[in-house]
């Protein structure tokens, strides 16, 4: 079953993929290209900071179990 989920939704994704080139130019010729990657690049800071955040107190909680 989990398998036949997969291929439907790689059935339903491929012109998707392929059209994302002319997205991408769309995007590019537009100038909006670079607020789309500062939004990623600021979500994925926001992860690698909340991770760093969630290791020190689990760090801190090992401590202060031992």
């Amino acid at each position: 079953m989990k398998k036949y989920l997969i291929y439907i939704l790689n059935l339903l994704l491929i012109p998707f993929f392929a059209n994302a080139q002319g997205v991408d130019n769309l995007l590019r010729s537009n100038g909006r290209i670079y607020v789309v990657i500062g939004v990623i690049l600021i979500i994925f800071i926001s992860i690698i900071l909340y991770l760093i955040r969630i290791e020190r107190k689990i760090d801190k909680l090992e401590k202060q179990n031992h």
